[in-house]
């Protein structure tokens, strides 16, 4: 893990406290996508540590507020004495940024399915906070300290989409991640005469899950599948915001920064499996090998920088249009860079780096996959058109 000495005090226990939580993680990644079997175990720690808690503002609900009987009690084979969920503004305040950033990234380098499931957690989390009402946002942190697991999903087809009728919903989301162990999905949803519109919908685990997981090249532990709404009755109170608030700029495309952090702790993995490949074969003293590993070495230090300055530009108290699109602008280069990175991993290791349990295997197709974002090209042209008469911030 990144060294922590450097963020606040709170930030940095947490993080010392998920230290064992992330090596187990790491060391279970091969099984978990070799079964297609999320991570669990490592999310029971996660909930333990304080870490769904750790998005909320530090003076949101106070934990004395919280329901009396957690619905996900610490687990009775944890020998740690922790203290009680707290908020610490994690990817909701902008002292919190150094913070969110080096968590994301430590949960990417141990398992990019983990650390997505939690990125959208912590994004749901982030919307609730910028849209809901006060009443809203206190139960949603009750929630959250209770141990729930937040998400949001918006992927749909046109045919299946998710519709408010009379107090009910219909249709379908798909690739929604963490299928059977988020309870506190915001979804968007389409109400006749208003457009699309966000809801908080309480589900049970394993509630609306229909059939198996997808059967994707990578990502294969982060429980993606489809959810079937049809039929659940959905209160006022839960519909969250006004509508189109989901799509609201800049917001939209600033959040976009943390699952960078997430991917480039799965690359700082990749790229550190592929020097002990060299090593453990005895290939680091080829300087052919040395040089695509330094090119892999390039192409980590550009995605990082993109993506910490992206964090630096979007967490401030109020970012503006150029803070947007050059976080735009950071995942087409992200996307460049750590495509560059498994390509020379790839041919530094040959057939190799293709043969399971090998990390690279494993990491290369996570990363790709994870990679695999909307309309990048339509990304970069708003980002080029904005910055075509103005300088980078």
């Amino acid at each position: 893990m990144d060294s922590i000495d450097r963020l606040p005090r709170s930030a940095a226990a947490l993080l010392e406290r998920l230290r064992p939580v992330l090596s187990r993680a790491a060391a279970e990644a091969e099984r978990d996508d070799a079964t297609g079997t999320f991570p669990a175990t490592a999310l029971d720690g996660l909930r333990a540590a304080g870490a769904l808690a750790a998005p909320l503002r530090p003076e949101s609900a106070h934990p004395e507020t919280a329901h009396p009987q957690s619905v996900h009690p610490q687990p009775a084979h944890s020998e740690m004495s922790w203290p009680e969920p707290a908020g610490l503004g994690l990817g909701t305040t902008a002292p919190g940024t150094d913070g969110i950033a080096t968590l994301l990234r430590a949960l990417g380098r141990a398992s990019l399915a983990l650390g997505r499931v939690y990125e959208g957690h912590v994004n749901a989390l982030r919307l609730i906070d910028r849209y809901a009402t006060p009443a809203q946002r206190d139960a949603a942190a009750r929630d959250a300290r209770d141990g729930h697991l937040f998400a949001i999903w918006a992927a749909e087809a046109p045919t299946t989409r998710v519709v408010l009728d009379r107090g009910r919903l219909t249709g379908r989301k798909a690739f929604a991640s963490g299928v059977g162990v988020v309870t506190r999905p915001l979804i968007t949803m389409h109400v006749p005469g208003a457009g699309e519109c966000l809801a908080l919908v309480p589900l049970a685990p394993g509630q609306g899950h229909v059939g198996p997981p997808f059967d994707l090249h990578g990502m294969r532990a982060a429980a993606t599948a489809a959810v079937d709404f049809t039929g659940i009755a959905l209160s006022p109170d839960e519909r969250i915001g006004a509508p189109e608030d989901y799509m609201r700029q800049p917001e939209i495309s600033l959040g976009a920064w943390r699952a960078l952090a997430v991917m480039l702790g799965g690359l700082d993995a990749l790229v550190a499996a592929f020097a002990t490949d060299l090593h453990a074969r005895g290939r680091a003293g080829d300087p052919h090998q040395r040089a695509r590993l330094g090119q892999a070495l390039i192409a980590q230090e550009t995605a990082a920088r993109w993506t910490l300055r992206s964090a630096a530009l979007a967490e401030t108290d109020a970012p503006d249009e150029d803070a947007a699109n050059y976080v735009k602008l950071a995942r087409v280069a992200f996307e460049q860079a750590c495509s560059d990175a498994i390509t020379h991993a790839r041919r530094a290791l040959g057939i190799g780096a293709f043969v399971r349990p090998h990390p690279v295997e494993r990491l290369g197709r996570d990363l790709a996959t994870y990679l695999r974002q909307p309309a990048m090209d339509m990304v970069l042209d708003e980002a080029a058109a904005h910055f075509l008469t103005r300088p980078l911030p």
